[in-house]
């Protein structure tokens, strides 16, 4: 395992705030508890990925990608911030007799992907990197160091959180979302998109995009948009109950497919918690 020692000595708090958080929070168990937003990003990055050869997957997490990845046959490099989550992606990947499909896991920053080559990859995903870098320059130096280790023609998958539905969440659940619990902080973080939680050990030192910047923000970074979907469709939306109904009536497929379907609609992205950007390097 390849570990860049600035993580562990030169961290800002920032970044020692997300590894703290990241190490504690089971990121895994979500996706399994939300299987939506996996369901729908999975159906496009198949959709949009490579026929074969080499991809990134750079803020892996636990390794959910990169492994359903591996299993495609996929020759896969995991970087990620957090040592706790690169060391489980490769318990993972050894339990599932997937090992010779990685060609390493490494602990490093978005932001400085060090020991990786130019023109590396024929696809890469970062679908994590970009919610805890609240500075513009560090966004930039996230998505130049992607563009980097891509090949040209290479097709890049990058997540993002939304803005509004962020304040959306902040005016239905004041109490959870610290400092969030007056209108002033929610105008404020309309403007900035910067939020830190004051609640010790919640989600923080994030970043929500406005929909309207994110591609202009990656074309400028030198890709050329495919697409972007909201990861979990409308299906946020949905209560528990509801969502229970359409399984009650045996539709519980037919429905999933048709949030699938509906993701590319740019009509719904600002009400998606998440979304998935996909471009192709120019």
């Amino acid at each position: 395992m390849l570990v860049d020692p600035k993580i562990q000595q030169k961290g800002t708090i920032q970044m020692n705030d997300v590894i703290r958080y990241y190490s504690g929070f089971d990121e895994w168990g979500r996706l399994e508890r939300e299987p939506l937003e996996f369901l729908i990003n999975w159906h496009y990055i198949r959709k949009h990925a490579p026929a074969g050869g080499k991809i990134l997957d750079n803020g892996a997490g636990p390794g959910k990608y990169a492994l359903e990845l591996a299993k495609c046959g996929y020759q896969v490099t995991l970087t990620d911030l957090t040592p706790r989550l690169v060391g489980l992606a490769q318990e993972k990947a050894g339990e599932l007799g997937l090992q010779e499909q990685f060609n390493g896991f490494h602990v490093l920053n978005a932001m400085n992907l060090t020991g990786i080559a130019d023109d590396s990859y024929d696809g890469a995903l970062m679908m994590g990197p970009l919610y805890h870098l609240q500075k513009e320059e560090e966004r930039s130096k996230a998505v130049q160091e992607l563009y980097r280790v891509t090949k040209r023609g290479g097709i890049v998958f990058v997540a993002v959180q939304t803005r509004m539905k962020m304040t959306l969440t902040s005016l239905q659940h004041p109490r959870h979302w610290k400092p969030h619990d007056t209108i002033a902080s929610i105008r404020q973080f309309r403007e900035n998109g910067v939020f830190n939680h004051q609640d010790e050990g919640r989600f923080t030192g994030a970043y929500f995009y406005d929909v309207n910047e994110i591609t202009p923000f990656m074309e400028q970074h030198g890709f050329d948009t495919v697409t972007v979907i909201a990861s979990s469709s409308l299906g946020g939306l949905l209560s528990s109950e509801q969502r229970q109904y359409w399984e009650e009536q045996g539709e519980g497929n037919q429905m999933t497919d048709l949030l699938i379907g509906m993701a590319e609609d740019p009509s719904i992205l600002g009400i998606a918690s998440h979304l998935l950007y996909i471009g192709r390097k120019k």
